[in-house]
């Protein structure tokens, strides 16, 4: 007899295999068999009729900016409501250990200025309870979860443990600098930290103005700290790579070169974000060419690929054309309802539109009427070009800001235009699709606990199942949507004991209605400590998620359950 029996379920087994019928039997958290339907015993304390649902692994979610909110929010939202049922947090080089004392408030600024997480709600939110990245990992462990969490640990935070002020603001490390973040880097994996992270991008910025620490690290320093995940014998190199948003057109394949090199030297491998941007729109080509030479030689370095546009959601609640004008400070600081009353005004709206009519040249390319779209509800990431603010306007014979004006009011204010900013120059996402559909690549960039008042896109699981799997005519096939975010992600990171349905492996599973799967609207509330606010995004479809054979969510909520834990090290 088993703990947990699923039943006639729809298996997506995470492995890229067809679909197929089949019963799962679960015990002490494990899965220990997967049957032909009607094969297996009864359950000692719960049967789940999955007739007509699919039954897939829970999602990895390799790429979050959970550090500060996994201390306070057991549920990890908006994360968890979208089938996922294990992150790994510490991207990107931000996150908050090892830290002394006096450093505490500077890692926050470089949270907030990097991840866009309110630096109010980070300060109440966080019990500091911590110097060392094992203690960290100690005070994370004991918080109680409902998803499994493991960490990296981030540059920016041993680069100012160990430097100080000269490692805050990029100063070159000496040899003496890099053995002992080196040392730190090793007694993180010993601890159980899945890797090591780090950004060199210049649009990483800290509050202050000032680019993550080790963006312009020189070679000695990255290999230095390469090599400490190679005597640690562990650990993914993750990064935001130069160039990453088409900020330096010729980083790209600089970044590559490295990134080889040290994939081959310190065997481990590095995994980087990879786009499209406008700028230089076939670089994501050359880049994965690269990657396939790349593992034809055995160096394995994978790029993590985001599953929709990279994008602001620009509205009356968070940041639009009109609030730059001389005009919107009044209005701007009234409650919504009594902010859309005021626009309404014939003249508020005269002298608005006046004065945005000639934006500054900087604002515009956040604002472009003609990269600017209603996102709607349920939200269009893949908008038609000709559904654009300016193509709008022009079929109308209306003014552009008219339109824009027009659509910021709608549903009373709450409404959201979509203004995407990577992955969408061709006006489609088929570059996102071969990006997907390529061997090195993973799924990830979800950003779930960051950017919090520009956009959500931890949401992409459910957009990858019903988008990509299910109504685009252009789609990915079900089983390999369903592998980029389980064994893939999982296989990755090392974590081998999850994202595949077989026996022997951890009982994370998603119990999904496809066919009813919707992706709901982001809203924006406030519900961070200290009233701060961020964008959510709900779904209904997950009949049920399961944790360690535990059922943590029935239809979207949660039943108090808290199975999750503290994932230290490979397994």
């Amino acid at each position: 007899m088993s703990d947990l029996v699923i039943t006639g379920g729809i298996v997506v087994d995470g492995t890229g295999d067809p679909q197929r019928l089949a019963d799962i039997a679960v015990s002490n958290g494990i899965i220990t068999e997967v049957a032909e339907p009607g094969s297996l015993a009864g359950s000692l304390t719960e049967t789940i009729d999955a007739t007509g649902l699919l039954v897939t692994p829970g999602f990895v979610d390799i790429h979050t900016h959970f550090d500060g909110q996994v201390t306070w929010d057991p549920l990890l939202t908006p994360t968890c409501w979208h089938g996922v049922t294990s992150v790994v947090m510490g991207n990107c080089g931000v996150g908050f250990a090892p830290v002394s004392p006096d450093r505490r408030d500077w890692l926050i600024g470089l949270m907030e200025g990097v991840e866009d997480i309110p630096g109010a709600a980070l300060s109440e939110g966080i019990r500091w309870e911590w110097e060392t990245f094992s203690e960290y990992l100690d005070a994370v462990d004991r918080a109680p979860k409902m998803l499994d969490v493991a960490a990296q640990i981030p540059h920016g935070a041993v680069r100012a443990y160990v430097m100080g002020e000269r490692g805050a603001r990029n100063e070159p490390a000496t040899s003496e600098d890099i053995a002992a973040m080196a040392a730190i880097v090793r007694d993180a994996i010993a601890a159980g930290a899945l890797g090591f992270s780090t950004s060199r991008t210049i649009a990483h910025m800290a509050i202050d103005g000032e680019p993550v620490p080790g963006t312009f690290a020189a070679e000695d320093e990255l290999f230095g700290l390469g090599n400490a995940l190679k005597d640690a014998g562990g650990g993914v190199f993750e990064l935001a790579p130069a160039g990453a948003l088409g900020e330096d057109l010729a980083a790209p394949e600089r970044e590559m070169d490295w990134m080889r090199r040290l994939a081959a030297i310190c065997g481990r491998p590095v995994s980087f974000a990879l786009t499209q941007n406008d700028h230089d729109s076939e670089s994501w080509r050359r880049m994965l060419d690269l990657c396939a030479e790349a593992a034809s030689k055995g160096s394995n370095v994978r790029p993590q690929v985001a599953g929709r546009p990279v994008t602001l959601l620009l509205g009356l609640k968070t940041f639009h054309p009109f609030a730059y004008c001389p005009s919107w400070g009044p209005v701007g600081i009234l409650p919504l309802d009594e902010r859309v009353a005021r626009m309404a005004d014939p003249e508020i709206r005269r002298r608005l539109l006046a004065e945005a009519s000639n934006p500054d040249p900087t604002m515009r390319q956040f604002f472009d009427p003609d990269k600017s779209f209603p996102l709607g509800d349920p939200p269009d990431y893949e908008p038609h070009p000709s559904t654009s603010i300016a193509q709008i306007a022009q079929r109308a014979g209306a003014d552009v800001w008219s339109v824009f004006y027009d659509a910021l009011m709608a549903d009373n204010g709450h409404a959201f235009v979509m203004r995407p900013l990577l992955n969408y120059t061709d006006g489609n996402l088929d570059a996102v699709r071969e990006m997907l559909m390529h061997p090195t690549t993973v799924w990830g960039l979800g950003d779930g606990g960051a950017h919090c008042g520009t956009t959500c896109d931890a949401s992409t699981p459910t957009y990858m199942l019903t988008h990509w799997a299910r109504d685009r005519e252009a789609g990915i096939p079900l089983e390999t949507v369903i592998k980029k975010m389980t064994s893939q992600t999982a296989g990755l990171f090392g974590l081998g004991d999850r994202g595949v349905l077989a026996p022997g492996m951890r009982a994370d599973i998603n119990l999904i209605d496809h066919a009813g799967l919707t992706l709901h609207a982001p809203v924006m509330v406030h519900d961070l400590p200290g009233d701060a606010r961020r964008f959510i995004q709900r779904s209904t479809g997950y009949v049920a998620t399961i944790l360690a054979g535990q059922v943590t969510l029935r239809n979207g909520e949660e039943t108090g359950a808290r199975p999750g834990a503290l994932v230290r090290g490979a397994r």
